[in-house]
């Protein structure tokens, strides 16, 4: 992260950004930098005063979710066509398309969406695999839409606010991230649990003769 913010450092005006949105949509199509420390590069330039926070906010934002629709717009046009090419299966490697769909059918498109966010490994596969099954784009961008409005302003601003204390946040938002992913193994065993206890009763009620 160091490199990537002395490089920014050295612009001016609104090219740190313009960087920042362009990174941020390069990771939609697998940019080996990872989008959160994208968003603590985005939160260090307003720490330096080099942009404003509020604009740096909305910068990341929009160039989350375009990056997001970019991966959306992928699966829905090309499908698994596109996972023939080498870079895309690298990206996209086959037994992560698996477990997405697996989780998108499973769990509900609206709330695999929301928590995709809080999953790197799973983000990008998330995405993609919505538009190959043709999850509705309105459904997607609210749902990815309402997750970045809560990831966007905590990266940022909480590096903003304690600049300082860097190492203190980047434990605390991992921690965070955690939690929330904690939160979504929660949601999934108390599913799979509800699943085996219908099941169990559908059983019940219908004795093999």
């Amino acid at each position: 992260m160091d490199l990537l913010v002395d490089f920014l450092l050295n612009f001016y005006g609104p090219t740190p950004y313009l960087l920042i949105f362009g990174i941020l949509l390069l990771c939609g199509f697998g940019l080996p930098i990872p989008e959160d420390i994208t968003l603590f590069a985005g939160g260090l330039l307003a720490y330096y005063g080099v942009v404003e926070l509020p604009v740096m906010i909305l910068v990341a934002f929009l160039g989350v979710m375009f990056g997001d629709s970019v991966m959306w717009f992928l699966g829905y046009k090309y499908g698994r066509q596109i996972l023939k090419k080498p870079f895309f299966h690298r990206l996209l490697p086959d037994e992560r398309i698996q477990a997405a769909s697996k989780k998108l059918n499973e769990k509900g498109s609206r709330r695999m969406l929301f928590f995709a966010r809080f999953m790197p490994g799973l983000r990008a596969p998330v995405f993609f695999t919505s538009g190959l099954l043709h999850v509705p784009f309105l459904r997607f961008f609210v749902m990815d839409g309402l997750a970045a409005l809560i990831s966007v302003p905590i990266f940022v601003g909480a590096v903003y606010y304690f600049g300082d204390q860097l190492d203190v946040v980047v434990r605390y938002i991992k921690k965070v991230e955690h939690g929330i992913i904690f939160m979504v193994l929660a949601i999934v065993a108390f599913g799979a649990f509800k699943y085996w206890k219908s099941r169990r009763k559908a059983e019940a009620g219908n004795p093999a003769v």
